[in-house]
C-alpha cells in the first residue's frame, strides 16, 4: 500500500471513530492548560484532574502561581509523580511568563521551550489547542500508535522522528485534530499491552497486527 494511501484510510476512520478533538485535561484559561500538561508528564489526566481543581482554585493564573513558592505548591500535587520538581517547575515557568511575556503564555516553540519544565511535547499540545497551530505533540500513545500501524518507519525511534514523519504526511489543517485521534485511539484501543484489535477497524492495513498473525501460526 501506499503510503498517501496509508495515511488517507487511518486518517479517515480515526476521524469517524475517535472524534473528540480536545484534551481531557480540564482548564479553562491557557496558563492553567500549560500547568496540567507539566503535570501530566508520567502522570494520567484523570490524576492530574484530581489535584488541579484545588489547585487552580488557589492559583488560577500565573500571577498568583508566581507568588506561591514550591514548598506552598508541592502540598496540592504531592499525588502526581514527581511532584518536588513538578512543585519548583510550575513557580519558575508562573514567574518566567510574568517577566518575560507580560503575564501571557507564548506562543512559539522556541519560547514555551525556555520555560522551566515545558519541552518540545507540551509546547505543541499548547500551540495546537491555545493556539490552533498545526503542531503536533507526539506522546507515548501517538508514538505507539504510529509506528504499529506503519505511519513512520521503525527508523523513527524519537518522538521528534516520529513528529517529522507524521508532519510529511498528515495534511495541515488535520493536524492537531490528529493529535488527539491517535492519542485516544492509543489511550483507549491501541494500548501498550492487551491492545483491543477486535474492535479496531486499522487491522487490514496495520503491519503491528499482521506481524502478530502471521507469528501465531
Amino acid at each position: 500500500m501506499r503510503k498517501k494511501d496509508l495515511y488517507s484510510l487511518t486518517l479517515d476512520y480515526l476521524q469517524e471513530h475517535c472524534p473528540q478533538q480536545q484534551t481531557e485535561l480540564y482548564h479553562e484559561n491557557a496558563f492553567q492548560l500549560l500547568t496540567a500538561v507539566i503535570l501530566s508528564a508520567q502522570c494520567t489526566d484523570e490524576r492530574v484532574n484530581m489535584v488541579t481543581p484545588k489547585l487552580f482554585e488557589i492559583y488560577p493564573d500565573a500571577h498568583h502561581m508566581a507568588q506561591a513558592t514550591p514548598e506552598e505548591v508541592y502540598p496540592l500535587i504531592q499525588s502526581i509523580s514527581y511532584p518536588n520538581s513538578k512543585a519548583g517547575y510550575l513557580v519558575s515557568m508562573a514567574r518566567q511568563i510574568i517577566s518575560d511575556y507580560n503575564g501571557q503564555v507564548p506562543s512559539t516553540t522556541e519560547e514555551l521551550t525556555r520555560l522551566s519544565g515545558v519541552g518540545r511535547k507540551t509546547a505543541n499540545v499548547i500551540q495546537a489547542i491555545v493556539f490552533q497551530k498545526a503542531a503536533l505533540a507526539v506522546d507515548t500513545h501517538v508514538y505507539r500508535v504510529s509506528h504499529r500501524i506503519g505511519l513512520v518507519p521503525s527508523s523513527a525511534t524519537t518522538p521528534l522522528a516520529v513528529e517529522k514523519e507524521l508532519l510529511k504526511h498528515i495534511p495541515q489543517d488535520k493536524v492537531a485534530n490528529a493529535h488527539f485521534w491517535l492519542l485516544y485511539h492509543g489511550r483507549y484501543v491501541c494500548r501498550s499491552r492487551h491492545p483491543f484489535c477486535q474492535e479496531c477497524g486499522l487491522v487490514s492495513f496495520c503491519s503491528w497486527y499482521r506481524k502478530k498473525i502471521n507469528t501465531s501460526h
